[in-house]
């Protein structure tokens, strides 16, 4: 019997370039939404919720500012007290794009994810980071109806943010592998058609001029290819195309460590760990992160040796349903002295 054809849910609006916050009344009068839910974190707050008053000249909207830090059962007390709207909106980083997303998602409205950094693909994918219990848990959402991405604002976020996109987007590199090593252990099938769109897109990003990160092309690469790579787990209905060992490494660094570091960062410098472990492009990995100027901004941050090899460590055990690398010790060994040996692991880890 004949599979039949998916159907795929993909983002309706995507406007990735210039200025694109000036057309937001047209692109949601376009759509027809006639009243909006805006959601805003206080830095997005303070610098854009009275310019978005202004150019909504056709739309009514109800501009909230959202705490950090917020419980998932506040969310679903929100989800349940505010009236009905015709669209839900996020604009600010990572957090608040959750929130958004998860309140649209109990509420059954379309959602517009309109990121102010590209530190990671969240603002592109189906699910949300958020505190469970006062722990960070993945919980389901739904892909964003829209994404609006205002490259002018972007490129103002801090270099850091846009460094953890790159780390984070990098990853696709490792996670891949490790997807084609689960299926050769026969644990979990490659869906092919994500794959390749997460291999186009971190190969599209990787043949982009890098010696200035705040240039428009170089951001619009990224932030097109996070949002590939976001679409890619709503294709294969889990995060492989786009998170294997390294994320795993992340996720155990953000339990064990005293100050972890943001995802992207942690993610990134696990990747090209991981790289060498898995002898796979390593050495373009080592390029990029150069070019970029990724390893001197995360040699900087004081990243501890003990806490880092530790997180090798504890790794498989983050989700012990799948199997990378990391999942066989062999290989957990390697890491490990490969963290000891390798000259720029070694300038990124302190004692």
């Amino acid at each position: 019997m004949t599979q039949p054809i998916s159907n795929i849910p993909i983002p309706a609006i995507l406007e990735i370039r210039n200025h694109a916050l000036v057309d937001l009344d047209v692109i949601l009068q376009r759509n027809h939404f006639q009243n909006v839910y805006i959601l805003f974190d206080s830095f997005t707050f303070d610098h854009y919720s009275q310019k978005v008053k202004q150019l909504l000249k056709h739309t009514h909207a109800d501009c909230i500012l959202l705490d950090s830090n917020v419980e998932i059962h506040t969310l679903v007390t929100m989800s349940y007290s505010i009236g009905p709207y015709d669209a839900m909106i996020a604009i600010g980083g990572g957090m608040c794009i959750d929130y958004g997303k998860y309140i649209a998602y109990l509420k059954r409205i379309p959602f517009i994810s309109m990121p102010t950094s590209a530190s990671n693909d969240g603002f592109a994918s189906s699910n949300c980071s958020l505190l469970v219990n006062g722990k960070k848990t993945t919980v389901p959402a739904k892909v964003p109806y829209g994404i609006i991405a205002d490259l002018e604002i972007i490129k103002q976020a801090p270099s850091s943010l846009i460094l953890a996109g790159v780390g984070d987007l990098m990853s696709n590199i490792t996670a891949l592998y490790d997807w084609d090593f689960e299926e050769q252990h026969q644990v979990a099938p490659v869906n092919h058609f994500a794959a390749m769109l997460s291999k186009k897109a971190v190969n599209s990003f990787i043949r982009t001029p890098m010696d200035d990160i705040k240039q428009p092309i170089f951001l619009k690469e990224l932030v097109s290819s996070l949002t590939m790579g976001g679409i890619a787990t709503v294709i294969s209905g889990n995060s492989s195309p786009i998170s294997g060992s390294e994320h795993l490494i992340s996720h155990a660094l953000d339990k064990v460590s005293e100050k972890p570091q943001m995802h992207g960062v942690q993610v990134g410098v696990a990747t090209y760990l991981m790289s060498m472990v898995q002898t796979h492009r390593s050495e373009r990995m080592r390029k990029v992160f150069t070019r970029t100027g990724f390893f001197e901004h995360v040699k900087e941050l004081g990243i501890k040796r003990a806490e880092f090899e530790l997180a090798i460590t504890k790794s498989y055990s983050i989700k012990p349903n799948r199997y990378t690398y990391l999942h066989e010790e062999i290989y957990r060994q390697q890491a490990l002295e490969i963290s000891k040996t390798d000259p720029i692991m070694q300038a990124i880890l302190h004692a």
